[in-house]
């Protein structure tokens, strides 16, 4: 095979990529993930290059795997969703039996030459089961059909936060529960779990949430109370959102970012220092970025050619919005502080590569019809 053959097969190979890749979608993820980077950089910076050079083979790494999934027509992912579903459910158990604990919570599973946080995995087989679930009985769905869907959604969401980890359990709860919402669960039904959901909060309370959970519920409450403790992650971050103004102090020149007052500043609080260097007006262009991606994916949901499709599309185009608005809300005090990254500009490779599965099944939700 000569040079121009090789070159030949080499520009169709790229054209049959393109012709799998949505656009806006994809335009809008690069913008979010550009204004990641740069935020990483900036809150990283007095560590050198570490974090960044990281954070570039974590979205390379994503990108690719985003790439291959968009080439999969929804078939293929169809059948991959009771295998994903199965192997999670057995990493979960492995990490109740067999768990590496880190800071007091048991998430990691060790496979010798690397460690694996299984949960993550959920988030993407939690709304593949399901939509195949609704699926295979769209013509026959009965109460019964919702009941099963509710005990699939309920086994994985249980093993998780008894590891605990509430911020996971919040996402895969989720992703599970939009499914069935966007099949058909009635009105009333959401109605009623909403009221056993309230009766219920005491239990849970007293029962269920650990110590340290409940003390993050009441820190949100009155912040003060423990100002060098539980309070210290939210005055911190809040401060910093609240001296950025309109138009921020500008890129690297965040005070509480680089002398180190924000917590966990290129994870769960990045959202802090972006605020802090770029104000409102970056705030509001990094919200409009989000809802524009929710937007896009429930167009690619509404245009999908089965309901399968329909389901997954909806449910992960959702997801997006759930995990942007715990992480802001919890940054800005008006949630309980749960541990979820910001999608697309959080440091983390685990998480990204989570994120740009669910962006690569949209794309092949699109192109697939």
């Amino acid at each position: 095979m000569n040079r121009m053959d090789l070159t030949r097969r080499f520009r169709l190979r790229l054209r049959q990529i393109g012709a799998h890749l949505d656009l806006p979608l994809l335009f809008i993820v690069g913008a979010l993930m550009a204004i990641g980077l740069v935020t990483v950089y900036s809150a990283t910076a007095s560590e050198g290059l570490v974090k960044f050079d990281s954070q570039l083979l974590n979205m390379a790494v994503a990108v690719a795997v985003m790439l291959c999934i968009a080439q999969m027509p929804p078939q293929t992912l169809m059948r991959c969703a009771v295998p994903l579903y199965v192997l999670g459910i057995v990493l979960l158990l492995g990490v109740a039996l067999f768990g590496v604990s880190v800071n007091g919570s048991r998430r990691w599973l060790s496979l010798g030459i690397a460690r694996i946080q299984p949960s993550e995995l959920m988030k993407i087989a939690m709304p593949l089961m399901l939509a195949w679930f609704f699926h295979k009985y769209e013509s026959e769905l009965r109460a019964r059909h919702f009941l099963i869907a509710l005990a699939l959604l309920l086994i994985p969401c249980l093993l998780i936060l008894k590891q605990p980890d509430l911020g996971t359990t919040l996402l895969v709860g989720a992703s599970g529960f939009f499914v069935i919402f966007f099949a058909g669960l009635s009105w009333k039904v959401m109605l009623g779990l909403a009221v056993a959901g309230t009766a219920a909060l005491p239990f849970a309370w007293q029962f269920v949430l650990h110590d340290y959970q409940r003390r993050r519920v009441l820190t949100l409450l009155d912040p003060s109370s423990d100002p060098l403790g539980a309070g210290y992650h939210i005055i911190q971050s809040t401060i910093a959102i609240g001296s950025g103004g309109s138009f921020g102090k500008g890129w690297l020149k965040g005070t509480q970012t680089h002398l180190d007052f924000i917590p966990e500043k290129h994870t769960d609080f990045i959202f802090a220092v972006f605020s802090e260097e770029w104000g409102i007006a970056g705030n509001a262009l990094l919200i409009l970025l989000f809802v524009l991606l929710v937007l896009r994916g429930l167009v690619i949901a509404a245009n999908a050619a089965t309901l399968f499709s329909r389901l997954l599309a909806g449910a992960i185009s959702l997801v997006f919005f759930i995990y942007a608005f715990v992480n802001m809300g919890m940054v800005s005090g008006i949630l309980p502080v749960v541990g979820v990254p910001l999608p697309f500009i959080s440091y983390g490779g685990t998480a990204l590569l989570a994120l740009m599965v669910g962006i690569g099944i949209l794309m092949s939700i699109r192109t697939h019809r």
